[in-house]
């Protein structure tokens, strides 16, 4: 069972207005399941409309920030808790110790940052925790289409490819992260014992 979901979001709110309404759903959605949201701690774009969302629905919203975006003015000051970082990577560690699973929404770099260090802790093992993307609006097309690739020319392999749990429907995106099993494979396909 899940208790707290992480979920990597844009601190921008993109062009549109189905990207908001994504965040706000799923927002929404985890409150009305009981599972705290643990999050990057903004108050702005994706990130902003996820914590509120999930707060007006009575839920739990943790919020983990580096002091430098707290300069910004960027925290979001009315979370369940909000834990004031110095670094990006105590940040992201905290945000993973904290969680029981991923979800990444759309985003920039800091969102793909987060989700391709989740996805490679737990492709070598480190963590055995369900990652999902939430695929709103075609957003995450081709970054789907160079993973496949990426298995095409083996740089990596099927069963890791699938670490990367994907859907347009947050709801089925949920279900799918409170079943999943962690494979048991090594992460070189090509290895040779000497």
């Amino acid at each position: 069972m899940l208790k707290r979901v992480c979920v990597f979001c844009g601190s921008n709110s993109g062009s549109g207005d189905a990207y908001l309404k994504a965040a706000r759903e799923t927002g929404r959605l985890l409150a009305e399941s009981g599972i705290e949201l643990v999050y990057g701690g903004g108050k702005v774009g994706l990130m902003g409309a996820i914590a509120d969302a999930c707060l007006e629905a009575g839920g739990s919203v943790i919020g983990v920030i580096p002091h430098v975006l707290v300069l910004k003015e960027v925290a979001h000051r009315g979370l369940t808790e909000l834990h004031i970082v110095q670094t990006m990577l105590e940040r992201k560690t905290m945000m993973a110790d904290m969680s029981d699973a991923f979800i990444a929404l759309p985003g920039g770099y800091g969102t793909l940052d987060e989700l391709s260090e989740v996805l490679t802790w737990s492709q070598i093992g480190i963590q055995h925790k369900p990652s999902g993307l939430l695929n709103v609006n075609g957003y995450y097309d081709h970054l789907l289409a160079m993973m496949d690739r990426a298995v095409k020319d083996r740089f990596l392999s099927e069963v890791h490819r699938e670490l990367l749990l994907t859907e347009t429907d947050p709801r089925r995106l949920l279900k799918y992260l409170e079943k999943y099993t962690p494979p048991q494979v090594d992460k070189w396909m090509d290895r040779v014992d000497r």
